[in-house]
């Protein structure tokens, strides 16, 4: 029963010990790929994408309208056969529309991880040799690109490591604009 006891204590006495062999720090990540001159290229690329998208809808959209005030600009005499077709017309526009916006959707989130994948490799393998380097045993991420939320609630500057990442990645650091997660 003494030996059980002392085991114990020297297990209770030991975990301090071993969490305060822990180091933790974190990297401002949309900091560092605002900074990469890559993401700035992928910004632009997917603005001219969502560009595209848009005026593609825009013109399915007036094609839509003007058909529309066609249908509404039918006489009264216009048999009920042709207006029967012409909702059917309208009806499978409004449809196409609707599937386009759906398609594009998906469209512009491939484009945008096809563009961002390489990205997210270079500052993940970044963030991995500066810990190594520095003895990390963690790196939190505040929050991800794009408002993936915040995992940190609380965080002392001394511990970031995003100017460390940045060099790694061979990019002068630029200030960052204050955080009010702090």
């Amino acid at each position: 029963m003494r030996t059980v006891l002392t085991v114990i204590i020297i297990a209770i006495l030991a975990i301090p010990s071993m969490a305060q062999t822990q180091k933790i720090g974190y990297a401002e990540t949309e900091y560092i790929f605002t900074q990469l001159p890559e993401f700035k290229q992928v910004d632009v690329d997917l603005k001219a994408h969502g560009t595209q998208l848009e005026t593609q809808l825009q013109a399915k959209s007036k094609e839509l309208e003007t058909k529309y005030k066609a249908y509404q600009g039918m006489p009264a005499t216009t048999p009920d056969a042709i207006r029967a077709d012409k909702e059917r017309e309208l009806q499978a526009l409004q449809e196409g529309i609707q599937k386009f916006q759906q398609d594009a959707q998906t469209s512009f989130q491939n484009k945008q991880a096809k563009l961002m994948e390489p990205l997210f490799a270079k500052v993940a393998d970044a963030i991995s040799a500066v810990a190594k380097e520095h003895g990390y045993t963690f790196i939190l991420a505040p929050g991800l690109p794009g408002g993936g939320g915040d995992i940190l609630l609380y965080s002392d500057e001394k511990y970031d490591i995003s100017a460390l990442v940045l060099k790694k990645l061979g990019i002068t650091p630029v200030p960052a604009a204050p955080t009010t997660n702090k």
